[in-house]
Order: structure tokens, then C-alpha cells, then sequence
């Protein structure tokens, strides 16, 4: 994943995210910050919940919300790169990995 920073403060980071087709992040969650997708093109696939088992796949226009805490990982299932805005608010650590979600 290609992140370009638009704006950070103490609080928030903004930003654009290109993913590359067939990418697939590691588990992780974001600590104690909360995250605000907007998909600009191409294909998203957010993986979460018990033992990874709920799936949402977004597309362009499509706006997508990571609680704090959540364990998940993306993925871009297309055949073309994945543009993606986020912005994303809290404090602490902004990415921990995990071995992955806690099982169902």
C-alpha cells in the first residue's frame, strides 16, 4: 500500500491510500483511533470479526467506518489498483499488528 499524507495534528491523519491489485494487509487494529474510509476507485475488502468470518467489499463512492479497536485487515480483490481516502482520529499508536481476530 502507497500512503501520501495530506494533513496530521495531534489528533488526525488524513490521507490517500493507493493498494495494488490482489494486495492483502496483515492483521492489525488501530489502537484507540477510529478510521473513516471513501473509496475513490477500484475495489476494497474489509475482513473482521470472530475468526475473520464478516467480510464488507466496497466500491467507488462507498464510505466505510473502522471502530476503535477493531481487529481487520483490507485487501483490493480487483484486477486494478485501489484508491482510497482516509482519515483517521485518536491518540497513541495508529497501527498494531495482531496475529489476527480472536476466534469465533
Amino acid at each position: 500500500m502507497d500512503r501520501q499524507e495530506a494533513f496530521a495534528s495531534e489528533g488526525m491523519w488524513s490521507g490517500f491510500v493507493r493498494t495494488e491489485a490482489g494486495a492483502v494487509s496483515g492483521w492489525h487494529h488501530h489502537g484507540e483511533h477510529e478510521s473513516v474510509i471513501y473509496v475513490l476507485s477500484g475495489a476494497l475488502r474489509m475482513e473482521f470479526g470472530p475468526g475473520g468470518s464478516h467480510t464488507v467489499d466496497a466500491g467507488p463512492g462507498d464510505f466505510l467506518h473502522v471502530p476503535k479497536g477493531a481487529v481487520h485487515r483490507e485487501s483490493n480483490p480487483s484486477a486494478e489498483a485501489a484508491d482510497i481516502i482516509v482519515v483517521r482520529a485518536g491518540t497513541g499508536e495508529s497501527t498494531v499488528n495482531t496475529d489476527g481476530p480472536a476466534p469465533g
